[in-house]
This record gives structure tokens, sequence and C-alpha cells, in this order.
């Protein structure tokens, strides 16, 4: 349990720092030590006196304070936390983060912690969905920092987007996770990325536009959840997710072959974009251009179905298994007989059709088809799409639907 644990939080310059105050009284009703760190922004929003009052501990504002260095060294205050929670995280401050900056007490806290490091991003919807602040934060999730939220909403500002800080539930959740090693702690998860590669011969390929971006999300929210992750993977450019074996294929039946390899699974999510058909008569050599410029014929056969396979496996069969339908027309509609014919439990469906994006971007919509019917879902990020994913599958698994 979380009871007499330790929290180091950080307080940055956000109207969203408001929201830490009621994180600090909840943590201490939970037993639970907070000692704080206030920013020069932070103290715009929040005053260190009600900051002091509410986590019953002195709060550090400093770096070149002689007192507090006497007292509990940035290293010491760094290191005796079981977690660091960064609430609110603004833009600025993930900027430090990402770039080991160290110019003032948060952030030199920061660099110097040994332990875990959980952020609740707050700003604007335009900073958040900025191509610097996106790179940060993949850069922070490859070193293994976990995030909660930010919500979408009405923001301080007037503009209604994503952005929000997280509500203080979800960020308690977030830090129960931590703590107690999280939700999925004992869980086994399968997850599909990327696009398949299926060679015409030695040198050319049928392949498609799948990033990987949406199943590495995926890994990753799985794995900062507790779950022991094994993501097989098509050729992409993405460094492999932080805490997650990573098997890499090429071919729809190399993917197949290791997916089979990974059961026993509680939970397998594909969401590699696999190649509907393969090339039967692949040549063993480049092929030649033909006199008088004939195309070399080109004979194929269809892939084996991934998703089908891993619902039909009997009592090997993952007690959850959730497919992807890549749509350009009526997705809904084709998401449910999907879900229908390959027996899966869930699908995600989301519409690829040139104008959304999706193929190669950060953000998706998507609808989540279960037994139960459809959930749209609003356009966020890839990575939140994979966090929202990620808890729906605690849910399930625990019992909640």
């Amino acid at each position: 349990m979380a009871e007499g644990r330790r929290i180091l939080l950080i307080i940055s310059g956000g109207i969203a720092a408001y929201k830490s105050l009621d994180l600090i009284r909840r943590l201490k009703e939970r037993g639970i030590a907070v000692r704080c760190i206030l920013t020069a922004g932070g103290a715009q929003f929040v005053t260190p006196l009600t900051v002091a009052a509410l986590s019953g501990d002195k709060v550090y504002q400093e770096l070149f304070s002689l007192t507090d260095e006497a007292e509990m060294g940035h290293i010491r205050l760094s290191r005796e936390a079981d977690l660091v929670v960064v609430a609110p995280a603004t833009a600025n401050i993930l900027a430090k983060m990402a770039a080991g900056i160290a110019d003032d007490l948060a952030s030199t806290a920061l660099l110097a912690t040994d332990k875990p490091v959980l952020v609740a991003p707050a700003m604007n919807s335009m900073m958040w969905g900025h191509a610097a602040t996106q790179a940060n934060l993949a850069t922070l999730e490859a070193r293994g920092v976990r995030r909660v939220g930010p919500a979408s909403g009405e923001l301080a500002c007037g503009e209604i987007g994503p952005g929000r800080m997280a509500e203080v539930p979800d960020i308690l959740a977030a830090i129960d996770s931590l703590l107690d090693a999280g939700p999925l702690k004992g869980v086994r998860a399968l997850v599909t990325s990327g696009p398949t590669l299926e060679p015409i011969d030695p040198v050319r390929f049928i392949s498609n536009r799948s990033s990987g971006k949406q199943g590495h999300a995926i890994a990753a929210a799985l794995a900062r959840l507790g779950a022991e992750v094994t993501l097989i993977s098509g050729p992409v450019r993405l460094a492999d997710p932080a805490g997650v074996k990573t098997i890499h294929v090429e071919s729809g039946r190399e993917m197949l072959g290791a997916a089979i390899a990974a059961l026993p699974a509680d939970v397998a999510v594909c969401a590699a974009a696999v190649a509907d058909w393969t090339v039967s008569n692949a040549s063993k050599q480049k092929q030649k251009k033909q006199p008088g410029g004939a195309a070399p014929a080109i004979e194929l056969a269809l892939n084996p179905d991934i998703l089908t396979t891993l619902s039909e496996q009997g009592p090997a069969r993952p007690r959850l298994v959730v497919g992807f339908a890549a749509e350009t027309e009526t997705v809904v509609e084709h998401a449910r007989a999907k879900r229908q014919r390959k027996g899966c439990d869930w699908i995600v469906a989301n519409d690829v059709s040139p104008a959304t994006g999706t193929f190669g971007g950060d953000f998706n919509t998507v609808h989540l088809i279960t037994a139960a019917g459809d959930e749209p879902w609003p356009r966020i990020a890839k990575a939140d799409v994979a966090e929202r994913l990620a808890w729906r599958i605690v849910d399930a698994l625990k019992g909640g639907g």
C-alpha cells in the first residue's frame, strides 16, 4: 500500500497549481508524506505558507539558500522520496527536463534524482501540440518518465482543447499505481506495432504507411502500469520503448510466429498494420526489366490473420484481445463488422484517410468498439489514446468491464 511512502512534489508555474493544494491534502489523508519544491513561477499562483500548512513540512524554493542546503541539500531532497511528482508540469519545466538543464532547485532536483518521476502536464493546447513539446515528451518517456494527462476541456486562457492538468483523482491513481508497482503488475501483455514488409525480391517489397507510433505508445503505456510487455514491431523509425521487451520482425508471417511464441498472455493488442497480401512468387534475385518494358508478373497470396489467430487460441487465448481497424470510410460500421468477423473482444477504429494525417502523425481520433457499443474518443495525441486504452484494459482485466 502507499501508506508510509514519501513524495517530493514539484509545483511549477501554471494556473493549475491550485490543484496541487488539493493533491497535497489527499495524499496526506492516505498517510503519504509530502515534501514540496515551489518554483518561482509556482509561487505566483500559490503561497509557500499555504503549501507548508497543508504538507506539514518546510517548502523549498531556492537552490542557493545557505540554510536549506545545510539542512537538506538538493541531492538528499531528490533522493529521500519514493516518487517525484511534477504537478503542474509546464512546457518550460518539461523542456528543462528533456534538455538536462539545472538552473533552479526544481530542475536540479529532477536531474539529481534516482527515483521514478511522474509528470502531470498543464498548458495551452497550442503549446501542448507544438512539435517541441511533443519531442520533449517523447524524450522523457523514452527515459522512463511517467505521465498522467493532460485532459481536454476549457482552459484558463478561454480556449478549448487538450492541456488541462489531470484531475486530482487521476493523479492519485497514477501515484498509487507507481508506488504499488502498477495496477497491471503480474499481467502479461502482447502488442504488435508498425507495418510489415513483404518482399518482391531482395531489394523491393510491398508495405504501407504505418509509422508504429500508436502501437509503440500502447506498449509503453501498458508497461508504465506495471505490465510485462512484449512488443512485436515491424520496420519502424522509433526507439524501443523503455521497460518493454521488443522483438523486431519484417514480414506478416514472422510477426505471427513471434506472436504465437509470446503466448501465454493476458491481453493482446494488435495495433500493427499487417499487409493483407504477401508475394507468393517472390524472387530470390533482383528482377530485371523485361525486353519491351513488360512488367514482371507478381502473384499475391493472403497473409496470415494474426488477430483472428490469437482470438481462436482456445485455452491459450488471451483474456482480452484488442484489434485495430484503419479505415478510410464508414469507420464504425466496418469496425463493428470486423469485431464480429475476427472474434476479438474490442476494436479500436480510426480514420486513416489522407486528410486526417493519422499515418505518420502524432494525433488520432478513434472509436472503441466493444460488445456494449461504440465509444467515440476525441482527437487527442496518440500517447493519450494509448494511456486511455491502457486504463480501459485495467478496468476490463480487474472486472470493471
